[in-house]
């Protein structure tokens, strides 16, 4: 599979550089003092200047919880998963939807967790049990 590519808008680059690059640990690719690329898991996504872009929230019931959309992220291997969350916690990040696991036990069980950059682009990271089931109805 090829990587991905994700331009997305923040209010304030040092602060995206400090949540992407520091928080999250994605390493710095390019940039200009309107955007940064970020290395996201061997993905690149491109933080895009935008001081002005007002964000509004909406979400949709799922399981729940009220996930926001839009939202962007990644499917990691559970270890990765476990591991980012735990930094995360440790960090103080704040959750809009705290790390957990949904259908325990059943096909399609996965690890989930919702959390916002600076800007407020909402970013999902989840883990399946099973990779099998990622796609499976």
């Amino acid at each position: 599979m090829r990587p991905f590519h994700l331009a997305f808008p923040v209010h304030d680059l040092a602060a995206a550089r400090a949540f992407y690059g520091g928080v999250l640990g994605c390493a710095e690719g390019r940039s200009s003092e309107h955007w940064i690329d970020f290395d996201f898991y061997g993905h690149q996504i491109v933080a895009h200047l935008q001081p002005a872009e007002q964000r509004v929230a909406h979400s949709n019931s799922v399981d729940s919880h009220d996930v926001p959309v839009p939202h962007f992220g990644l499917i990691l291997e559970m270890s990765q998963w476990q591991a980012l969350a735990t930094k995360l916690q440790a960090a103080g990040q704040k959750f809009v939807i705290e790390p957990y696991v949904r259908f325990k036990d059943q096909p399609g069980e996965q690890a989930t967790m919702f959390f916002r950059d600076p800007s407020g682009n909402a970013l999902e990271f989840k883990a399946f049990a099973d990779d099998a089931d990622i796609f499976r109805a």
